[in-house]
């Protein structure tokens, strides 16, 4: 065939004396006749639609735009669809062909954060005997692949029509499973009979979008199906398509440049030049050359295929991307429209081999775990009963929202090898998923998918506890230094302002000043314990004892019972809590699993013999009892389940180092992957997962009361600074108003015994306040020194109605309003 189209071309310009060739749909034929239009300089214009254009046919022309742009529109439909793995079949040319299409394709297919699972070559349907059966055993091949997102990427008319005849034949035309056809086939639908198109029923094509309602594509229209009817009578369709389109604006393109040229008189080269430099809208687009190929901006339409025909259900654009219609701003939210998929699938297709009843999801169970309420594997005949733990139910939560979407078929297996090698049988397929403990790990990333991490995970230190041996200070524990001093400020505070207000009129406060501060400090104290005995005289000194009263009450109880639950629930503390220590002094640590041997030795820099690998909890405990470790180091959810099972006896130190956490593992790019991430996320947000961690996590009741702690339960200044405010402002407010009475009452007392004070030095004054304020005695120049009445012999008491008590209501109604001084002579020995 290749040679007879090499042969037409060559009769075509060397003994017909052809000008300009033009047609060739697929690259092999252009690559032929451009070849012979290079010898001779004859423009060549081709409508097949390579991804680049050889500089080595330099007279070679595309009717087509660049197929780049068809590349990127097949990108955008994966990346709306989330299909993470594509398979990619075309058929094989002679001359290789145009391998820049599948290179851009995969360039392209990347970029969205897709890959290829797999590409399949099919030969050249004219180089077949036997082209059905060479089909349908090649997309055999395809049932062991995961991925059912197939794009076919080039092919010619017979094999897709077989293609498509044994794809839904054997089933991989059925539910989950997605077909992309580029516009070589799209276009060309139209021209097949329906039992064809039936067979390619939910397909997505590609097809060049061109306007339909403008005066000059109507009459090509009428024109074109009168002359088809008249040629093909027994056709039914006589629509014309794009390639009658491109044919129809290439003869335009050759008329319009040979049209100004008189009697024909045009070398090859100035022929050539001329249609490079055409620029007109033509039936298919705008006509205008650049780098050999149409450079207008290129529109697709995407088109789906229903029943015995097709309907448009958005568009594509390099300026907009997808979008429902033309006149759409291309936000990719409206796209697309209602599409009929393959299997009468009502949502959005998978593109994925997803599970059935026939053919469930291979899941892995770890059965060598080292803490069994995370995972455990059990004998037991019945299978719903033979696996338990935190991750199963976990596991078990997500499926029930899995299954309101779509049916999840799966069967349990139990492993007893490495976690690791659990995870390369995902890898190689001989797993579709594990369900277990499987800490997400950047190496492991690389080569499975793995869902949102449905626990943390980070470092964690185990110790063993040791008791508080400080017992002979345990009741200072209470309060925090900061507490103690400041409540010792504010009770020597009370205790001058109390002396303050009362020593001049109590006789409970009197005598010497020593005796007064004594009595003052010890009255205070007592009020400690509610013990006190002195009687107070001054309201003020009553307003302040009983703020003062109410502070000591609250202190006194919160005090109490902070030494009583310190001294009732033991205090353990961790014996080793620094990492640098471990490693300064050589100690033997413990962990568990590979991964964590690997970070003890390359992160934190432990020698590979100081440390020892753990199985479980019982082991770890017995290697602390006997001494063998000093610290034993695990990840965050295994430290959990060790704490709650030994909290009496060991302490968990985290460390600032955190790992990707637990996630369940599947094959990379399945879809399944992303639906259980959102279903963890869900079951996280709307409390589920929690309960499920309580479940397995909740420490008992002997766990509580002897949580390990290393953060003190001291009382701070912070918890009682309102009340210290509020008693220290008490006394300060009480006692400047006591000293605003008692300087009143002093100037009232030197009117009345004739003092000028203008007369006397800022000291003398001083001194006489001074006087009046400790002993009463008032001096008055010229006149002998008075003295209030000795009481006991060595006190002096000077009361002021103002602020003086009565006992009874009789000496109430005898007091004066004023200010006044009782003095009492004392008795002299004549």
């Amino acid at each position: 065939m290749n040679f007879l189209n090499l042969m037409a071309a060559e009769e075509l310009i060397k003994k017909k004396g052809a000008q300009v060739v033009l047609g060739m749909q697929s690259w092999q034929e252009t690559a032929l006749v451009a070849q012979v239009g290079k010898k001779a300089q004859t423009p060549i214009l081709s409508f097949a639609t390579p991804a680049t254009t050889p500089p080595r046919w330099p007279f070679l022309l595309q009717m087509a735009t660049n197929e780049t742009a068809q590349i990127n529109c097949i990108a955008s439909i994966i990346s709306f669809f989330h299909w993470r793995k594509v398979i990619v079949i075309y058929e094989e040319e002679p001359y290789g062909g145009d391998p820049a299409t599948l290179s851009h394709l995969l360039e392209a297919i990347h970029k969205v954060g897709s890959e290829l699972e797999y590409r399949l070559v099919l030969p050249s349907v004219s180089s077949l005997r036997d082209p059905q059966g060479v089909v349908r055993k090649e997309l055999l091949n395809l049932l062991s692949k995961q991925s059912r997102a197939f794009i076919l990427l080039r092919s010619s008319l017979p094999l897709a029509m077989h293609l498509f005849r044994e794809a839904k034949d054997i089933g991989v035309m059925g539910r989950d499973s997605v077909w992309i056809i580029t516009e070589s086939i799209a276009s060309l639908i139209h021209t097949v009979n329906s039992s064809v198109i039936s067979s390619m029923e939910g397909a997505l094509g590609i097809k060049s979008n061109y306007s339909e309602t403008n005066r000059v594509y109507q009459e090509f229209y009428v024109q074109f199906r009168r002359a088809f009817r008249s040629e093909y009578p027994e056709e039914d369709n006589s629509q014309p398509g794009v390639y009658a389109l491109r044919a129809y604006d290439g003869m335009t393109t050759i008329t319009n440049a040979l049209e100004d040229i008189p009697n024909n008189t045009i070398t090859l080269t100035e022929l050539f030049d001329k249609i490079l430099s055409s620029n007109f809208s033509g039936l298919g687009g705008q006509i205008c050359f650049e780098h050999g190929s149409l450079s207008h901006k290129q529109t697709f339409r995407i088109i789906n295929i229903i029943g015995k025909s097709y309907r448009d259900i958005g568009f594509w654009s390099s300026e907009t991307g997808l979008s429902k219609d033309k006149t759409s701003d291309g936000s990719i939210n409206v796209f697309p429209g209602m599409v009929h998929w393959p299997g009468d699938l009502w949502r959005f297709p998978k593109g994925w081999a997803m599970p059935t009843s026939g053919r469930p999801l291979r899941i892995g169970i770890p059965r060598r775990t080292s803490f069994q309420k995370l995972v455990k594997v059990t004998d037991d005949p019945n299978p719903t009963n033979r696996y338990e733990g935190f991750c199963i139910d976990v596991f078990d939560a997500v499926v029930k929202i899995l299954e309101e979407a779509y049916e999840f078929p799966y069967i349990f297996e139990a492993y007893s090898g490495s976690y690791d090698d659990l995870v390369n049988h995902v890898y190689n397929k001989s797993y579709d998923a594990v369900v277990g403990d499987v800490t997400i790990l950047a190496d492991r990333w690389d080569h499975v998918e793995f869902t949102q991490p449905f626990a943390e995970s980070g470092l964690t230190m185990i110790v063993p506890n040791k008791k508080d041996s400080q017992k002979a200070w345990m009741f200072v524990k209470p309060f925090t230094m900061e507490m103690w001093m400041v409540t010792f400020a504010v009770f020597i505070y009370t205790t001058l302002v109390v002396w303050f207000l009362e020593h001049r009129y109590n006789p409970d406060f009197g005598g010497p000043l020593r005796n007064q501060l004594v009595t003052a400090l010890s009255f205070t104290f007592s009020t400690l314990f509610f013990a006190h005995r002195e009687k107070l005289h001054n309201n003020f000194t009553r307003m302040v004892v009983v703020v003062w009263l109410f502070v000591v009450l609250i202190i006194n109880s919160s005090y109490t019972a902070s030494l009583a639950s310190m001294l009732t629930v033991q205090r353990l503390q961790p014996n080793v809590t620094d990492i640098e220590f471990l490693k300064r002094t050589n100690s033997v640590v413990g962990y568990g699993g590979l991964f964590m041997e690997n970070f003890l030795v390359n992160v934190l820099k432990f020698k590979s013999e100081n440390i020892r690998n753990g199985s479980g909890g019982d082991y770890f405990d017995d290697l602390f009892k006997n001494g063998s470790i000093l610290a034993a180091f695990m990840e965050l959810p295994y430290a959990n389940v060790f704490i709650n099972e030994y909290c009496t006896r060991y302490t968990a130190v985290p460390q600032n180092y955190r790992f990707g956490g637990l996630g369940f593992v599947f094959q990379k790019g399945s879809p399944i992957a992303m639906d259980v991430s959102k279903a963890i996320l869900t079951i996280s947000e709307n409390g589920q997962l929690k309960e499920i961690q309580e479940k397995w996590f909740s420490p008992s009741t002997k766990c509580l009361l002897a949580k390990t702690t290393l953060d003190t339960d001291n009382l701070s200044i912070g918890s009682f600074l309102g009340l210290y405010l509020i008693t220290v402002s008490t006394s300060t407010i009480c006692f400047l108003l006591f000293c605003f009475h008692l300087v009143k009452n002093f100037r009232q007392h030197l009117k009345e015994s004739d003092t000028t004070p203008g007369d006397e030095s800022v000291w003398i004054k001083a001194n006489r306040f001074v006087r009046y304020f400790h002993k009463g005695e008032i001096k008055t120049p010229g006149k002998a020194p008075t003295f209030p009445q000795e009481q006991g012999g060595d006190e002096w008491i000077l009361p002021l109605s103002v602020f003086e008590s009565t006992t009874s209501g009789s000496d109430a109604s005898r007091a004066s309003p004023s200010t006044e001084v009782e003095m009492a002579e004392t008795p002299h020995d004549n």
